[in-house]
């Protein structure tokens, strides 16, 4: 068989499949044609990546990618040339009352792929910036569950949850009834929740009583206070009944809710993250979280396998949004893949309380495979 692209030397890490080793992965048609040894010299374009991790591309499952429409969006193509991300999931930029124009003016139009978790708020997260910050769901009126399912059965194809945003600056005091309201949306269009946290009320563990099997927390390992682990630095009890239960959890970085402190007493206490995302948004582009690149090297640096930090950008996502296309390197998935270098020197990692780590490896991009092509040469930039 004559393939488009072949990619090979590389060490492909493809955790929904189990394998982890150096082999080739080839391209046809757009998809992933072949992984195996010795498929080099067949392909119009053969590109050596030795040394480098060929995984399935990368998700972001934490975005807000709604540029132009919204005072936090960011250029999706643009930052994909630095992270390497081949799918947004925008959660929550827009709501029920401006969703037909992110579809139509970003989504529609950008080259990396775009996902959304619909904001129960009619005119989803309309007042954040430097300047301006209205929590969304403070007001009530603008929470209409039986608006948000119908924009979200109209546009299967990419909305793929609801989103909410509790906690005192996002929601003030009303409690958990937004999150309740995103519910009541999510089951009459069958489909999860994303729930942001912040500041009480509401406590962390309220919050984790009512989400579902399926649902995702965001912001996990956020600081003190509502974080998820006691002051003396065990995993609160809640976090393992809601693993137990199904629910997600996913660490939507941002500038707000990453904290070195939590990370590493939850790792120690045995509860990884199931998603590393970024949440990045224009007050975070240029720091503490950059990108999801950033995110999954202050993993590295913790100790997570490099197998394991695949995982949660990949397969675990990929299952999430029940779109197993996007999760693996099967033939005839979709033909994106995210190639990575471990680059090793010395480097400071800062969370969103300014405390800093230094280590000695992080991840940096070489290239960017988007339906079969080579999108982004990075090698080249």
């Amino acid at each position: 068989m004559n393939y488009d692209l072949v990619l090979t030397g590389g060490q492909v890490v493809d955790p929904g499949q189990g394998i982890d080793r150096v082999t080739d992965v080839a391209f046809a048609g757009g998809k992933v044609a072949a992984v195996g040894d010795g498929l080099n010299g067949q392909a119009a374009q053969v590109r050596d990546v030795s040394g480098a991790i060929v995984m399935p591309g990368m998700i972001d499952f934490h975005t807000h990618v709604y540029w132009g429409g919204t005072s936090l969006g960011i250029r999706p193509d643009e930052l994909a040339r630095r992270a390497g991300t081949t799918t947004w999931l925008d959660v929550g930029s827009a709501g029920p009352g401006n969703f037909e124009g992110f579809r139509e003016h970003v989504i529609g139009r950008t080259e990396t792929k775009i996902l959304a978790y619909l904001h129960i708020s009619f005119a989803g997260i309309y007042g954040f910036s430097d300047k301006v910050s209205v929590g969304e769901s403070c007001d009530m009126r603008l929470l209409e569950p039986n608006s948000c399912a119908d924009v979200a059965r109209a546009n299967p194809d990419l909305v793929r949850g609801i989103k909410v945003r509790i906690g005192s600056h996002a929601s003030g005091f009303n409690g958990i009834t937004p999150l309740k309201f995103a519910i009541e949306a999510a089951e009459q269009a069958n489909l999860p929740v994303m729930c942001h946290i912040d500041t009480p009320p509401p406590r962390y563990e309220d919050v984790l009583a009512v989400l579902r099997p399926g649902d995702t927390l965001t912001h996990c390992f956020r600081p003190r206070p509502n974080a998820p682990t006691y002051t003396d630095g065990r995993v609160r009890e809640a976090c393992f009944e809601a693993r137990e239960r199904g629910v997600f959890f996913d660490i939507g970085h941002g500038m707000g809710s990453f904290s070195f402190e939590v990370a590493e007493a939850m790792l120690a206490g045995g509860f990884p993250p199931d998603v590393i995302s970024s949440d990045v948004h224009a007050l975070c582009i240029d720091g503490p979280a950059y990108d999801n690149l950033e995110t999954m090297s202050k993993f590295l640096h913790l100790g997570m396998s490099v197998n394991d930090i695949v995982r949660s950008v990949t397969k675990t996502p990929a299952d999430i949004l029940k779109r197993p296309d996007l999760a693996d390197l099967s033939v005839g998935s979709t033909g994106d893949v995210t190639v990575l270098r471990v680059e090793q020197g010395d480097f400071t990692f800062v969370d969103v309380q300014g405390a800093t780590r230094s280590g000695g490896r992080r991840f940096s991009l070489d290239s960017v495979v988007l339906d079969g092509r080579l999108w982004h040469d990075a090698r080249a930039a």
